[in-house]
């Protein structure tokens, strides 16, 4: 992975800003329907990239902390043209998301709002618990056979499992520290003492943790956001894009006790609809964050959160991608994503607890209780799901119904 797949004069920039942002405008339905989508432009359609390097690509951002399919989108790029393009790509990719995120942002979050948006976003937000726990089941399967066939492997995962649920429903401003702790168990766990324990060489390390970059970037993004006052959404915003293993849900808790308990951002209601929005849009659901740097400070805010949020996965993958083949083959990373990635999981179906706790309203439970039954029984599309709960919040509201 050292060398772009296709020549330069093969793949223009211009063509990339296109293809990348229409992805961005039709990527509906999560990181499933965005790897659909670049998989068939990049291997399909286009031979640019071979399937083995697509599939690779895949798994070695599925390690790295962040949104994976936006990471896998930036690759893509980077494949084509070099670290300029991958910028450009990774920015065509978020950006349509980006825009209608705020646009509903201003719709919903609004001081005062008319009565069917408020009844549109209670009942969207209620959709949001189901969503959770979908979330976290899908990844049940492959996580269960990560763990490998041996009894004590198995246990340590469902220990892992009980331990990020309980984390999720109830610490979420601590809920990383759990994560790595439980991975850091998991590498001692499978670590041969007799042995020289397995290093990664700082060759393949550095691009990762890039400390002089990143330290650099953040002195300067904090020195800046300290002068405007927005040193708090800029935190929020790095530890969401930083922190994130396993997907953005996972954030979410953390996120919710920011925005709600700490900084008073929003209240729980509106929480529940930043992350509706998150959800409806084509993007990742990271991009919560704008909606939250929007409550906070407005245009500037969701501006600021948006790009502090992605920037770790540029770093991620633009100093680093020529490194992804022996990241992933290492023993070491295995071992702590095995625990962390069971944690993670555990953390996302227990967040489903405090934004279960968030609704308010009677009739919301009813709207829940359908969102259940079509997300788990009938494993149907979560943007559905809240496009039917927004409706029935607007009928719920013309009927006078609180919201």
């Amino acid at each position: 992975m050292t060398a772009p797949a296709a020549s330069r004069a093969e793949v223009s920039l211009g063509r990339i800003a296109l293809e990348w942002s229409r992805i961005g405008v039709t990527g509906f339905g999560g990181p499933p329907a965005h790897i659909r989508l670049l998989r068939r432009l990049c291997v399909e359609l286009n031979d640019w990239i071979e399937p083995r390097e697509f599939e690779d690509a895949i798994a070695a951002t599925n390690l790295l902390p962040g949104p994976a399919s936006t990471q896998l989108a930036i690759f893509c790029a980077w494949r084509l043209r070099g670290r300029l393009g991958g910028l450009l790509g990774g920015v065509c990719f978020i950006a349509p998301g980006l825009v209608m995120i705020l646009v509903l942002s201003v719709l919903f979050l609004a001081a005062h709002p008319p009565l069917w948006i408020i009844g549109a976003a209670a009942g969207a937000g209620a959709t949001v618990p189901a969503i959770a726990l979908q979330a976290g089941a899908t990844l049940l399967p492959a996580s269960w056979t990560r763990a490998g066939g041996a009894r004590a492997a198995r246990i340590r995962w469902v220990v892992y499992l009980a331990i990020g649920i309980l984390a999720g429903a109830t610490i979420g401003a601590y809920l990383v520290l759990v994560l790595t702790a439980l991975g850091l168990v998991e590498v001692a766990a499978r670590r041969d003492w007799r042995a020289r324990p397995p290093q990664l060489a700082p060759s393949i390390l550095l691009p990762f943790l890039a400390p002089g970059p990143v330290a650099g970037v953040l002195r300067g993004a904090a020195a800046a956001v300290s002068v405007a006052g927005f040193g708090a959404i800029a935190w929020v915003a790095l530890k969401v894009g930083a922190l994130s293993y396993g997907g953005g849900f996972v954030i979410i808790p953390l996120m919710q006790h920011d925005a709600v308990s700490t900084y008073h951002w929003m209240t729980n209601a509106q929480f529940l609809n930043a992350v509706a929005l998150g959800q409806v849009t084509p993007g990742p659901v990271v991009l919560t964050v704008a909606a939250v740097g929007y409550a906070a400070a407005g245009l500037a805010g969701a501006l600021l959160a948006t790009a502090i949020a992605f920037a770790p996965s540029f770093l991620f993958v633009l100093l680093g991608g020529r490194h992804f083949g022996r990241v992933r083959a290492h023993a070491g990373i295995q071992a702590f994503l095995t625990g962390a990635g069971a944690a993670v999981i555990g953390a996302i179906l227990g967040s489903a607890v405090p934004l279960g706790l968030a609704l308010s309203q009677w009739w919301q439970l009813g709207v829940l209780a359908l969102a259940l039954v079509w997300l788990l029984a009938l494993r149907r599309g979560v943007v559905p799901a809240i496009i039917a709960g927004a409706v029935l919040g607007v009928v719920a509201a013309l009927l006078g119904l609180p919201s």
